[in-house]
């Protein structure tokens, strides 16, 4: 009945002035922006007027406090007053009704509260049920909005993490690759040797035996580069798949810590659809991480991995070969190099009396090796690189689609709450320009 109320007699007793409950009770009036004038009953069981005056000091300090103005207050007997109405006795019901105190409210009711003041009150009841409402939505929009940012500053936290995680793993990655560089230099160098020991005048016939020269060229220069390699490569694969592992994990230990820490606020707030839907996104994310996290097979994935570089490796044509391993893949790209360079030195001992021929065909041995070595290493760094790129955003699109769900819903209810809470906010200052209008202050 409260908001149907155009004005509120709010009935206290002079013997147990403003309880609690009265208090809890006059907030609920208060919030309905309602005009309210206190009646003081029972002030006949007071000994004096000191008594009630002290009494209603007390109930206007508290009013003021609470209601934010000064009301008015009207101290009277009740069971006095019903006494001078129902009594014969002119001089008695006299007595008993000054005693009462209860004329100055009636006076107040039918005579103060004029057609104007009702009038006025009748627009204010309206308007305060209108303020009512606009402002437990505005503190409904608002907190949903605090979680909604709250919800946002997360999701924007994963997305740090995840470009910092690209930034550490490009960093890492580079040094990994410097590894392949460095032994693929150092089977140059030992090549340069080779060309240097291998290539003059008192090895001639030696070099006749192409054989020969292969095997040697394979013991000492070729060597175990490929098994190296291969176990380099094979380094950055288990390196990819934990770190893949590990933020995935990441995510997961994050969202629980979040979903934990907002699980007691969030007992209470505004119930139905938004925060439904809200906590189930939520949910979501991290059951997703969970899920991956689980069924994580470590060696499924290096697997998978190894033979996306292998493919990739025989793609960029250092071999066309069928269904070998990385290894062997290397260990006949650079056999092929070896029959190039066995067919330079054999060539070489055609023309092998002439002593200005052989030292340029060391020359030219060298410059081929190295030539070939880069162009291998630039291939293969390029394709390792390539594959790289395309196992991490693979990992970080799986993340990203996991909290798509949830970021679009965040981002959806954000725009759109800050346009209900701008038109919320423009309805209460049109209301607080018709209270000043209807009040006049």
């Amino acid at each position: 009945f409260v908001p149907r109320s155009d004005l509120v007699l709010f009935v206290t007793s002079a013997d147990r002035p403003f309880t609690e409950s009265e208090r809890v009770f006059l907030e609920r009036i208060r919030n309905w922006g309602k005009k309210v004038v206190i009646v003081l009953n029972k002030i006949d069981i007071l000994e004096s007027e000191a008594d009630v005056e002290k009494v209603v000091g007390f109930i206007t300090e508290h009013a003021k406090n609470l209601l934010g103005f000064v009301p008015e207050v009207f101290p009277l007997s009740a069971r006095l007053a019903l006494q001078a109405k129902t009594t014969g006795d002119g001089a008695e019901k006299e007595r008993l009704w000054e005693a009462s105190r209860f004329a100055p409210l009636e006076r107040y009711i039918l005579e103060t509260l004029d057609q104007e003041s009702r009038i006025q009150l009748k627009l204010l009841n309206p308007l305060g049920v209108a303020e009512r409402l606009a402002g437990q939505y505005w503190e409904a929009v608002n907190e949903r909005l605090g979680l909604l940012r709250e919800d946002l500053e997360t999701v924007d936290n994963i997305v740090r993490q995840l470009d910092l995680y690209k930034e550490d793993m490009r960093r890492d990655f580079g040094f990994r690759l410097s590894d392949m560089e460095n032994i693929l230099y150092e089977m140059l160098s030992r090549g340069m040797d080779f060309f240097d020991s291998a290539v003059r005048l008192k090895h001639v016939f030696d070099l006749i035996d192409v054989e020969r020269v292969r095997r040697g060229f394979e013991q000492r220069v070729v060597a175990d580069t490929p098994q190296r390699i291969e176990a380099k490569v094979q380094e950055l694969i288990d390196w990819l798949v934990k770190k893949d592992l590990s933020q995935w994990q990441a995510v997961m230990e994050y969202l629980d810590r979040r979903r934990a820490a907002r699980h007691e606020e969030i007992i209470g707030t505004p119930s139905g659809p938004f925060e439904y839907n809200r906590r189930a996104l939520l949910d979501s994310v991290g059951r997703a991480a969970q899920e991956v996290v689980a069924s994580y097979d470590k060696e499924a994935e290096a697997k998978e991995i190894a033979e996306s570089v292998r493919v990739a490796v025989a793609g960029v044509a250092l071999l066309e070969v069928g269904a070998v391993g990385l290894g062997t893949l290397l260990t006949l790209a650079l056999s092929s190099t070896v029959a190039d360079f066995t067919g330079i030195l054999a060539a070489s001992v055609v023309a092998a009396l002439g002593l200005f021929v052989l030292p340029a065909k060391r020359r030219r041995a060298k410059a081929d090796l190295r030539a070939k070595i880069e162009d291998m290493k630039g291939r293969l760094m390029v394709t390792m690189t390539a594959q790289f790129e395309r196992e991490m955003e693979r990992s970080l699109h799986r993340l990203e689609e996991a909290i798509a769900p949830y970021t679009r819903f965040v981002r959806a209810e954000r725009e759109k709450l800050e346009q209900v809470e701008g038109r919320l906010k423009d309805t209460l200052e049109a209301l607080k320009v018709l209270r000043v209008r209807i009040t006049g202050s």
